[in-house]
């Protein structure tokens, strides 16, 4: 057998070492046609950040060590230039000394991976100008920082790798522009979820521009001028385009393989539309579990276990891909975002029907020092509470509950499930109840008709709210029109709320609006709990308000540790 693999990194070099594992006789050749045949390229914001000290560990694998460990025979600057799939030959250009030869195969795997998107606009060539994919790449950012004492810079486009830039521009003293097209940073979270990132970031000395389109950048003598769409001028020592990746399929395109909307198209076996030829990787679309439909996700996890799948076929084990639900996560200075699943906009666009809540819970019990609050969002859908997706932010603990919600959607488990996974706990690291568990029994509380969620974007200037905080968080911050009756003292003031209108009650996270409730309900008033609370009513003002508003510290700062007679939180 003879296996070859267009491509290294995560998705090629994974492929390799599999298929030499399985089979000692096979011929294995491995194309690569960058200098570094695996290489860490998660690692490269903060290689230039100097978290990361030394280039060479961001090399995970040397053409002589997968020789002599798996003897795979590996070409680096040898770029594959066309495919004839009747033949079974691969037309392949040596960068070294500009020779083109013919490799033959009797099955390959194609795992080209992505480039950056660099736009046409006058002057996104100019040497100020840089992309973010290789090691060279980020060398040549680094050397602009240490050799040439750049002071300012100017990052475009605020996803994963945008945010990962800035952040490490602001490590190394470096004044910091971000510039994001659309309203919001990270497009996989929510709005009213990505504005607790803008908040850090503004927080860590970044300008934001958001809603700005660069239009042109200008070579000024000194250094370069961003021009945007608003009439900006930015001056900058230093350009750098974050704005996605586009996943590489001309060779695939031009082989006559079949290409999805974005990607090459393949099966749950990761074959191509060519019996004998596999695609892994950032180059290809795979099926959405949540949605149904496919998508691009280019991420280094989903390209490794694609790997597997694709050589456990190609050598006569039967294996499928089951699909990418985007699992995801960023650090952002000190908070870290995680998602998985479909977000609220995706499932909007599919018309799908879901229910969602917002819980701010503590990391681990508040009576234990060091506890902070985080942000979640759950969304499932109501009449089976199967979790579709959920998205959480904080300074802790975020990676273990984003994955455990990872597993929720990829098992398609319910609001009850969620509820009764028996999770670690003790004092320093989580409460009784984990945060896991404290969101599906607020959702279970809706749908159980124990207590109605409402969201603030369902509230109106005619709805009674009624707000049952302390006076000493009402005088931190406080949701205009509402009336005030803290909790405590709302047995002996009923006769002051109206029967006749429905009401609806909001504390700082919700804990304390569902107990509010719950005496209202009984006493014969028709109420509902406004999930999040207070919390979730400035992140939806930061986030839509149509002149922006960023909380003050103020704002954000309340007693979120509510407790139960354990002292160890109480939701239910």
């Amino acid at each position: 057998m003879k296996l070859l693999i267009v491509g290294g990194v995560a998705g090629g070099a994974a492929a390799a070492a599999r298929a030499r594992r399985l089979d000692e006789a096979a011929n294995i050749i491995m194309l690569e046609r960058g200098e570094y045949v695996s290489f860490a390229n998660c690692g490269l914001p903060y290689y230039m950040g100097e978290v990361i000290k030394e280039r060479d560990k961001l090399l995970v694998q040397s053409p002589k060590g997968l020789k002599n460990r798996f003897n795979i025979d590996v070409r680096v600057k040898n770029r594959a230039e066309s495919i004839d799939l009747k033949k079974k030959e691969v037309t392949v250009k040596d960068l070294s000394n500009g020779k083109t030869y013919l490799e033959s195969y009797d099955y390959l795997i194609l795992s080209p991976g992505a480039e950056p998107i660099r736009p046409k606009f006058q002057g996104s060539s100019l040497d100020c100008v840089h992309t973010v994919r290789t090691i060279a790449d980020i060398e040549a950012v680094k050397e602009k920082i240490d050799t040439k004492k750049a002071k300012k810079a100017v990052v475009i486009g605020a996803g994963f790798i945008g945010l990962e830039i800035a952040e490490n521009l602001r490590e190394r003293g470096v004044e910091t522009c971000l510039v994001e097209k659309t309203g919001q940073l990270m497009p996989p979270l929510d709005k009213e979820m990505a504005v607790i990132l803008e908040r850090e970031i503004i927080a860590h000395d970044v300008r934001l521009f958001l809603n700005e389109e660069v239009v042109s950048i200008e070579d000024d003598g000194i250094g370069c001028k961003v021009n945007t769409s608003s009439g900006k001028k930015i001056d900058t020592d230093i350009v750098i385009m974050a704005i996605g990746v586009s996943p590489e399929i001309q060779l695939a395109e031009k082989a006559g393989l079949k290409i999805a909307h974005k990607g090459i198209s393949v099966d749950n076996r990761m074959r191509t539309s060519n019996e004998s030829v596999f695609a892994i990787g950032d180059a290809v679309e795979v099926k959405d579990p949540v949605l149904g439909n496919v998508r691009h996700v280019p991420l280094a996890g989903p390209a490794a276990k694609q790997a597997l799948v694709a050589v456990h076929n190609i050598f006569g084990i039967d294996d499928e891909y089951q699909g990418s639900i985007g699992t995801a996560i960023v650090k952002v200075f000190n908070k870290t975002a995680a998602m998985t699943g479909a977000n609220e906009k995706s499932l909007k666009e599919k018309n799908k029907v879901y229910n969602k809540v917002y819980t701010f819970p503590a990391d681990h019990v508040g009576y234990y020092p060091g506890a902070s609050a985080m942000a979640l969002k759950l969304l499932y859908e109501p009449e089976t509470g199967i979790i579709l997706g959920a998205q959480a932010i904080g300074k802790k603990g975020i990676d273990r509950k984003i994955d455990v919600l990872a597993v929720a959607v990829k098992q398609r488990l319910t609001i009850r499930d969620l509820s009764e996974l028996e999770l670690c706990y003790a004092p320093p690291y989580g409460t009784s109840k984990d945060a896991i568990n404290l969101a599906a029994m607020v959702a279970l509380n809706h749908t159980r008709g124990l207590t109605e969620l409402v969201h603030w974007e369902n509230i109106t200037r005619e709805n009674f709210l009624l707000d049952v905080r302390t006076p000493e968080e009402v005088k931190k911050g406080n949701v205009p029109n509402s009336i005030h009756i803290p909790v405590d003292e709302l047995r002996p003031r009923l006769k002051e709320l109206p029967k006749a209108k429905k009401i609806f009650v909001f504390c700082q996270v919700g804990i304390r609006g569902h107990i509010a409730c719950r005496m209202l309900i009984q006493s014969g008033y028709d109420c509902a709990n406004i999930s999040g609370g207070y919390l979730s009513f400035i992140n939806y003002r930061d986030a839509f308000s149509s002149s922006k508003i960023i909380a003050s510290q103020m704002e954000l700062d309340s007693e979120i540790f509510c407790t139960g007679p354990t002292g160890e939180g109480n939701q239910g």
